[in-house]
């Protein structure tokens, strides 16, 4: 039995999680979510929290087993809580700003770099060198996130560029010089 699928998911107040046949729906105070099941994997819920069973022991029904009950989990989350990725820009004149909900980047490029979010995602610019993708579907912000590092991924010999807060990035020596 997956470790994590047996895992029940408690619901936090405010959080209401609706089954039909195999279509899930999570409503929460930031917004709702939906998602369909495979055909082998069952969804209830019991007691506040919501409990993910299998039908057999076939690898691809185990290997969904744990995967829907982590999406759900996500969906809990992300409707109570939201999800949010912190990026910062490093280099001499590169810049963030926001233009109504668009967000503007300057990367060194002969033109600026317009971000259009989708639907269900907010963009802010924390300052020049900050940005913060925030929304409720922990896949979508991710996505997003990466899209604009994207743009112009830090490079390894000055670290110039975006990337996520706290990333490492390693470092190339530079070209050695003559004697």
């Amino acid at each position: 039995m997956s470790r994590i699928g047996r895992k029940p998911i408690p619901l936090p107040k405010g959080v209401t999680v609706t089954v039909l046949d195999s279509e899930v729906t999570v409503k929460g105070a930031k917004g709702t979510l939906q998602f369909r099941t495979l055909p082998n994997i069952q969804v209830a819920v019991e007691d506040s929290q919501v409990l993910v069973t299998r039908a057999n022991d076939d690898k691809p029904v185990r290997a969904a087993h744990g995967m829907t009950r982590a999406i759900l989990n996500n969906m809990v989350v992300g409707v109570s809580q939201g999800f949010e990725k912190q990026l910062e820009i490093i280099g001499v004149g590169y810049r963030a700003q926001m233009q109504g909900k668009k967000l503007v980047l300057s990367l060194g490029f002969s033109h600026p770099v317009e971000v259009d979010p989708p639907a269900g995602i907010e963009l802010a610019a924390d300052g020049p060198t900050k940005i913060a993708v925030r929304g409720v579907d922990r896949q979508q912000v991710g996505q997003m996130a990466a899209i604009i590092r994207g743009y112009r991924p830090p490079e390894p010999y000055k670290g110039k560029g975006i990337r996520y807060v706290g990333e490492y990035v390693i470092r190339k020596a530079g070209k050695a010089g003559s004697k």
